[in-house]
């Protein structure tokens, strides 16, 4: 019984040695390269933005950070992506997203228009092809609204108006889309996907390509010609 009780602390310490010789599996490498990384990143903060100044300065020493069409300036596209954004934009797309947004507004108010799944369809009114039903949603100053994922929206910004917009990380399977509809019948016009890393620049390009395009804003039911600029109601 002595030799068996001396032999375990000695097997013991054996077991963890070949443990340890043994080569680390790839995924586990790659998370502790993401931990280190994020602590490094973590040593250098970055300086609180004040909201209220920032929006002061905005017509002079920030209005060429806000530009038509989405008019935002990204603060953070790291873990979140942050961003401030101002009115008027110049924008019709229905953005899809499959992880929330949630949404503050500073300064004024927005018009988020939506198209709402679960609604049920008006019996008067123009319909989404896609089903539910278009649903209007003001933001007005002081509010906060958290969107669904896959809710399709479309954001609307009034003159003046400033508001902060906190989105996900997009995973690596997650795809955005831009899709218009016609605003004659409700069909969708016109579709357009990719995997979303910057904000600022695909959505502007993409929806600048739209514009563009003659052939792609007429709807194929209607022949109407999709609008690419708001009515700012």
């Amino acid at each position: 019984m002595q030799a068996a009780s001396a032999i375990r602390p000695l097997a013991r310490r054996s077991i963890l040695w070949t443990l340890h010789k043994q080569p680390i599996c790839p995924r586990i490498t790659a998370q502790r390269a993401a931990i280190s990384t994020t602590t490094a990143r973590l040593q250098e903060l970055a300086a609180p933005l004040n909201i209220p100044k920032w929006s002061a300065a905005e017509l002079s020493e920030n209005s060429n950070l806000l530009q038509p069409p989405i008019n935002n300036y990204c603060v953070n596209n790291e873990s979140m992506t942050v961003m401030i954004i101002g009115g008027p934009n110049a924008r019709t797309d229905y953005h899809i997203n499959e992880t929330p947004e949630w949404f503050y507004q500073y300064k004024g108010s927005m018009l988020l228009q939506t198209v709402d799944p679960f609604a049920p369809p008006s019996p008067n009114g123009i319909n989404p092809s896609t089903g539910g039903a278009f649903k209007d949603i003001r933001i007005n100053e002081g509010d906060i609204f958290l969107l669904p994922p896959n809710t399709p929206h479309n954001p609307i910004r009034f003159k003046d108006s400033v508001g902060v917009v906190i989105e996900q990380r997009r995973p690596e399977t997650s795809i955005d889309r831009l899709r218009w509809y016609c605003n004659g019948c409700g069909e969708v016009v016109h579709e357009k996907s990719f995997y979303c890393t910057d904000l600022g620049t695909q959505l502007k390009a993409a929806v600048q390509a739209f514009e563009n395009d003659i052939e792609a804003r007429k709807c194929k039911k209607c022949g109407e010609v999709c609008e690419v600029k708001p009515k700012q109601t």
